[in-house]
């Protein structure tokens, strides 16, 4: 994945909570900043923790992500799901992909629940490692809407 682009979406959502008010923290993505014990449990480390009100604490990994055209989906990791799971599985906290590129300007993002990610497993493409999700499968909010909205659906 390109550095730059990566570096762009995140900016590009940090811009999008500070909009709406929504409370965060962005999790320094260092090697040194890791913890020993999370590495130990195959734990992959988001991007950010929002807080939701009256719904609690909820990671977010963003991604710079181009859907593949001809089959409108988004390909996803599968180790990376994997390895978010176990954060879902030893602390019981949601993790959430947030997609989105520079081709819809950020003016889109794409939210999916890892939970749901891994109960499509005849999305898994298992010679590629990687889960290809059809975008209506996504939870779309515009840069207008509030994120609370993917709760409601």
């Amino acid at each position: 994945m390109n550095r730059e682009k990566q570096i762009q979406a995140e900016t590009e959502f940090q811009k999008y909570l500070d909009k709406h008010k929504i409370p965060f923290w962005y999790i320094e993505q260092n090697f040194t900043t890791f913890s020993t014990a999370l590495k130990e449990l195959n734990i992959q480390r988001p991007d950010y923790v929002l807080f939701i009100k009256n719904i609690g604490l909820i990671f977010i990994d963003v991604e710079h992500n181009v859907p593949l055209e001809k089959y409108h989906k988004f390909c996803i990791s599968e180790s990376e799901t994997y390895r978010y799971n176990n954060l879902k599985k030893y602390f019981n906290i949601e993790v959430w992909y947030a997609l989105s590129n520079e081709k819809i300007h950020y003016t889109t993002w794409y939210l999916i629940n890892i939970t749901k990610v891994l109960s499509m497993k005849n999305f898994l493409v298992t010679n590629a490692h990687y889960f290809s999700l059809p975008i209506e499968e996504f939870k779309q909010i515009s840069t207008n809407e509030k994120i609370t909205k993917i709760f409601l659906e």
